[in-house]
């Protein structure tokens, strides 16, 4: 299965006003496992970045100047998006701006005919209803580190998104079980075995009591329900 972690950094709040996409960072996971297949682009809006968007991810326009447009990298995008499932923190506000960039060019349709949509905000409140969810705090419960996030960025919290994602949804994040691992490879861990002269693992044996009381435990559950359990039965 191929997932994208995926999100925007934006103008302002809201595409109906005008904002526009700036900053747009991918992560790709097949079959729950990081690739390093990344997208990043910063964009020119073609309009001023709102001073409260600014303080967020510090992307002003002057330093957007020079970047390509929307309607430049659209394709490129959508080709790296298709057929996968997007994995966006609050979807609805990720979605709805690029939604409104292809709206603005012929011929795209929307997000929803490329990929479907994971929207893992509704997952964290559904697993920790009542806290709060938003990517700090689940970085926090689930030991995340993120103390380089000074700013927001739109490659760096999907990274940050990816790690999160796997743990809270039950997955390993940098040790990969396909095969053996290269020392030093980046964003692996080797496998070490364990010393073939470590002590034995301590044994701990049943009492004869403590059979005997199973055995009865067993015999009274038979009697209740009128047969000898599954593995009673295997072992006479």
């Amino acid at each position: 299965m191929r997932q994208i972690v995926l999100d925007t950094e934006t103008t302002g709040l809201e595409p109906a006003e005008g904002h526009r996409v700036i900053e747009i960072g991918c992560v790709e996971l097949v079959d729950r496992r990081l690739t390093g297949n990344n997208f990043h682009l910063y964009l020119n809006p073609g309009r001023d970045v709102d001073q409260a968007a600014l303080e967020v991810h510090a992307l002003d326009t002057d330093f957007l100047a020079d970047k390509p447009g929307f309607e430049q990298i659209a394709g490129e995008l959508l080709d790296y998006i298709r057929d996968s499932e997007l994995v966006i923190h609050n979807a609805p506000f990720d979605v709805g701006f690029l939604d409104a960039e292809l709206t603005r060019l012929a011929g795209y349709g929307t997000i929803a005919d490329y990929a479907t949509v994971r929207d893992t905000l509704l997952l964290a409140r559904n697993k920790h209803p009542g806290q709060k969810n938003n990517l700090d705090a689940l970085c926090r419960r689930y030991g995340v580190e993120n103390a380089h996030r000074e700013l927001h960025g739109a490659l760096l919290d999907a990274e940050i998104l990816a790690e999160v994602y796997l743990l809270m949804t039950g997955g390993q994040t940098r040790l990969s079980l396909g095969g053996a691992e290269t020392e030093g490879e980046e964003g692996t861990e080797t496998v070490r075995p364990l010393p073939s002269d470590r002590p034995p693992l301590r044994v701990i044996r049943a009492s004869e009591a403590e059979q005997q009381a199973h055995r009865d435990k067993l015999a009274d559950l038979a009697e209740a329900s009128g047969s000898e359990a599954l593995w009673q039965a295997s072992d006479s």
